[in-house]
């Protein structure tokens, strides 16, 4: 497979289905910022942390290259006339949305109950943990932005929200489990 085709030379790329867009469509910045979010994980998962999480990170990022999927396919030609899907592209289940949730709730259940918002650091992990979550933010604002123009499948959505919310846990978990310190946002007062 060669890497380089020269077709997106003058500024533009292929959604599956061959349309072509500007390669700062809506759609792309969604997909594209879904790929650094990716590339994040990528880095929480090559920190030293317990295998649970790793193996979760994995599955993760293949439901993001799912979700990746759906984002550059150009929905008036994944369907056929004859209402067939016209590429094979997977879905966000319900159940992947559980999972995380799951997750969520088991995590939370081994923490201190949270009294005030934290402010992202502590230790690197924990932070590459933040920096991936405010990634999986903008990548859930971009994609509502794409979703009121065009409309996107409901899960894809639900997922990116369910796994900001994940990653907000598992970044507090990991400050848990390698006893960094938590730092409470106390607004200072003006003297």
């Amino acid at each position: 497979m060669k890497i380089y085709t020269k077709t997106g030379d003058k500024g533009t790329t292929a959604l599956f289905g061959g349309t072509r867009v500007p390669k700062h469509h809506i759609r792309i910045e969604s997909y594209g910022t879904i790929d650094e979010l990716n590339s994040h994980l990528g880095l929480i998962r090559d920190q030293e942390i317990n295998q649970k999480y790793k193996d979760l990170l994995i599955h993760i990022q293949d439901r993001l290259f799912t979700v990746g999927a759906i984002l550059a396919t150009d929905p008036e030609k994944a369907i056929l006339k004859s209402g067939k899907e016209r590429l094979n592209i997977p879905k966000i289940s319900s159940e992947d949305i559980e999972r995380l949730e799951k997750e969520i709730d088991t995590m939370n259940t081994e923490l201190p109950p949270m009294t005030h918002f934290v402010l992202p650091g502590g230790h690197q992990t924990v932070s590459f943990c933040h920096i991936a979550r405010c990634v999986c933010r903008r990548a859930e604002r971009l994609t509502t932005a794409l979703n009121d123009v065009e409309g996107i499948e409901p899960n894809a959505l639900m997922y990116l929200n369910r796994l900001s919310d994940y990653l907000f846990v598992l970044a507090r978990k990991l400050s848990y489990d390698l006893q960094a310190n938590e730092i409470k946002w106390i607004p200072e007062k003006e003297s």
